[in-house]
């Protein structure tokens, strides 16, 4: 039997333009949608998608502006959200706060135009195409501009007559896109950082009353996963925004805490290596051991032996 709420995949770009009622794409491979001249109602669907493509939104607003310290900076005027394939994107059939109607520019790219070149691996490598929708690019006027520069240079090519080098100069535009993107992604985690200094104090805090009241025992080892949701953040863009502040991933400083646990442990109790981490929530000893000569230098036992 069918499953009415599951997501709705779209295997290609001309079953997305034909979904939303547009012409079939220029290319069967990348497709820029000017929103103004084609607008999408995502209304059209009744439930959430999902795609086989990359997708990256231009919006026309975003809510909510970027404080720092006591000011704001206003970066309402637009924003980029990106997704990639696999990702279920849209709504429930009862959310009516749909926004894709506000999209000024939908650029769509099939895995398959990428092959052959570098940007194919390279582009997995870009983290916020695993930000969600609540953790998208704010722009400046400035920043759009160039964005806006980029799709129409796109637009161009896509409508131009097509030679032996359409395709290189298109992936040429979308790696500049990317780098661009990465690049405006690091100002706002700067323009952030007074946030950012918060996220950091209870990520600590949160770490903190995992392994105080050992959770650990019962639940194992904390991960990325955890922490993002206890943040309510995605995982990506937890590690993107702590290695900003810190120059350590989310793992990382999962890590650094679980050796802040075990040298306390270690040196103010008699609990055998096993039983320590075994209360730090590894399955193994040697796991703990291993992990732990990597971090200080030192086995357990080592570094136990250097307070006696």
């Amino acid at each position: 039997m069918k499953n009415e709420d599951a997501p709705y995949k779209f295997d290609s770009l001309s079953e997305m333009h034909r979904a939303f009622g547009m012409p079939k794409p220029l290319h069967p491979l990348i497709s820029l949608i000017d929103n103004s001249k084609t607008p999408i109602e995502l209304r059209k669907l009744r439930h959430s998608h999902m795609l086989t493509f990359y997708k990256i939104a231009l919006k026309g607003k975003l809510s909510g502006k970027l404080r720092y310290g006591q000011d704001y900076y206003d970066f309402d005027e637009g924003g980029l959200l990106f997704a990639a394939p696999g990702q279920i994107i849209g709504h429930q059939a009862d959310d009516t706060n749909v926004t894709e109607s506000c999209s000024l520019f939908t650029l769509l790219i099939h895995p398959d135009f990428l092959l052959n070149y570098p940007l194919a691996k390279k582009i997995r490598q870009y983290g916020f195409f695993s930000y969600s929708a609540n953790e998208a690019l704010h722009l400046s006027d400035q920043e759009k501009a160039v964005i806006l520069s980029l799709f129409d240079i796109m637009n161009g090519e896509l409508r131009s007559r097509i030679d032996e080098f359409s395709q290189d100069v298109m992936i040429s535009q979308i790696e500049l896109l990317l780098n661009y993107a990465n690049r405006f992604y690091k100002r706002q985690f700067i323009t952030r950082k007074a946030s950012g200094n918060n996220l950091l104090q209870k990520l600590e805090e949160i770490l903190d009353e995992y392994f105080n009241e050992e959770k650990s025992i019962n639940q194992g080892i904390p991960t990325v996963h955890f922490l993002s949701d206890n943040l309510n953040i995605s995982p990506s863009y937890l590690s993107d925004m702590l290695r900003s502040l810190t120059g350590q991933n989310a793992q990382q400083h999962i890590h650094q805490k679980l050796i802040e646990k075990a040298k306390e442990k270690l040196s103010t109790t008699s609990l055998t290596v096993s039983e320590v981490a075994y209360e730090l929530g590894f399955e193994h000893p040697q796991s703990f051991s291993k992990l732990f000569k990597t971090k200080t230098s030192f086995s357990p036992l080592e570094f136990r032996r250097s307070f006696n």
